[in-house]
Parts: C-alpha cells; sequence; structure tokens
C-alpha cells in the first residue's frame, strides 16, 4: 500500500515504520502524506488497540529532506507545507483515539523530535540524540515544537534549545519525563514497547480514548472547565458495556475483558 513507510496490524497493534531509511527517514512529500493516511486508516480500525510508530535503519526521523527541498522548488510556501502536511501529522497522532508510542530507535531531529513528543508514551534506546536544529538553517521551530518543548521544560531551557539549534539525549529527556522509559541499547526496544501495548490492547477502548481527550484538554482548560468536562466524559464511560465489564469482574475477582461497547 505504501512506499515510504511500512504498516502493519498484529494481534492487535499497528505497527507504522517510517521507511527511508537511507534518508534517515527524512520526510518528503510522500512520507508525510502517507504516514497521515497510515494514522487515519490505524484510527478507524477497530482491529487496532495501539500503535507504535518507529524508524527503519539506525534512525528514528531526521525531519524535512533537505535534498528534497534544494532540488525542488526553494521558492515555494514553507507555511503552505507546514499546514499543509506537517500539522495534520502531529494532530492526527495527538488526537488519534488510540494510545500512540513512539518506539525511538534512533536520531529524532526537527519535525522528526516534535513526532516522537507527539506521541502518548515514548520508550528509546540510551544516549538518542533529540535535536533542533531549525535556527541552525534560518527558520523556526514547527510541528509542535515550540509547544511540547515548553509544556515539558523550563522556558529557559526550551528557549536555550530552540533558538541555539541545540540537542538533548534521551537520557536528558528521561530525566526531564519526557521519555517514558529508557532502555540501555536498541535490541531492548521491541521488550520495552510490548510491555506497554500488551496492557494497552486488553485496555477498556472507550476510557482510553476519553482520557486521551481530557488529558490534552487539561494542558490549556481552566479547574472549573475539566471539572465540568470530566464529568461529561463520566456519564459516556458509565454507560459501557465495559464498565458493567469491570465491575463484575473486579467483584467477581477475575480479569476484564473489554470489547469497545
Amino acid at each position: 500500500m505504501y512506499n515510504s513507510l511500512l504498516f502493519e496490524v498484529k494481534e492487535g497493534v499497528g505497527y507504522i515504520t517510517l521507511n527511508r531509511p537511507d534518508s534517515y527517514n527524512s520526510f518528503n512529500e510522500e512520507l508525510s502524506a502517507e504516514l497521515i493516511d497510515a494514522l487515519k486508516k490505524s484510527a478507524k480500525d477497530d482491529a487496532v488497540k495501539v500503535v507504535v510508530i518507529s524508524g527503519a535503519g539506525k534512525a528514528f526521523c531526521s525531519g524535512q529532506d533537505l535534498k528534497d527541498v534544494k532540488n525542488g522548488d526553494q521558492k515555494r510556501s514553507l507555511g503552505d507545507s507546514v499546514v499543509r502536511r506537517y500539522n495534520p501529522m502531529i494532530i492526527n497522532v495527538r488526537e488519534h483515539p488510540k494510545p500512540v508510542i513512539c518506539r525511538l530507535n534512533g536520531v529524532a531531529a526537527g519535525a522528526g523530535a516534535s513526532l516522537a513528543m507527539a506521541c502518548d508514551i515514548i520508550v528509546a534506546a540510551e544516549n538518542i540524540q533529540f535535536v533542533e536544529a531549525f535556527a541552525n538553517i534560518g527558520l523556526v521551530a514547527d510541528s509542535g515544537g515550540s509547544f511540547f518543548l515548553p509544556q515539558s521544560i523550563p522556558y529557559n531551557k526550551a528557549f536555550e534549545i530552540v533558538t541555539l539549534g541545540g540537542r538533548f539525549s534521551s537520557n536528558e529527556a528521561h530525566a526531564w519525563g519526557i521519555v517514558n522509559k529508557l532502555v540501555p541499547t536498541v535490541d531492548d526496544l521491541d521488550a520495552a514497547v510490548k510491555e506497554y501495548t500488551d496492557k494497552y490492547i486488553q485496555s477498556a477502548p472507550v476510557a482510553m480514548r476519553l482520557l486521551k481527550k481530557m488529558l490534552n484538554k487539561g494542558m490549556t482548560a481552566s479547574l472549573r472547565e475539566m471539572l465540568q468536562y470530566e464529568a461529561y466524559c463520566q456519564e459516556i464511560a458509565g454507560s459501557t458495556e465495559d464498565y458493567k465489564e469491570g465491575v463484575n469482574a473486579f467483584v467477581e475477582k477475575r480479569k476484564a475483558v473489554f470489547t469497545g461497547k
């Protein structure tokens, strides 16, 4: 189905692998379009309970393919490219109705770093680099870079990184709370990712969808707004068959089997 990425659904997990290893999985028009399409397909597929995004080869994603820009029309509207390609990609990750896990196997630069930080869970190997190099070529952060970093680390540190074209390691990101789980090597990633996917496969789909919406809304809403929204979402969750199953399983001291109904 795709030329620049791999998409496979296996045992409830939708695996999306950026597959341009010769260019460190940098984004060209095709890859960004295919990623958006794969995200939309996984969102609609009831067989997918959780999504894992990774990169083929040594990198996760090195951002925009600058060779593609150099060989193309350099007078094109970068704003249009951001709105048309990168913003939908980030929104489709952030508003995906299922948990999205980043399997950080290599460098994440520019839009690639933003893609990683847009995910709900990041599992990374040690000493992987996040690179914010926009300023080095006379550009500004995009794809949510100016949103995710100040949400995760102090403003002064975020300012230093983005204005000086800086970088930080997965070890630092783990200490800051950006990375959820840090493993010694890339070879250890699959087992660590599986610990998460095994749990999400067995979770209640409606509750997961609502919780993700709530946490995203909670980043910008007031306490009063969130208290009202929590009541609204709880009414929805409480009307599901999964809620009844969860209560029965608790009383009967067995594992709940959720169906998403």
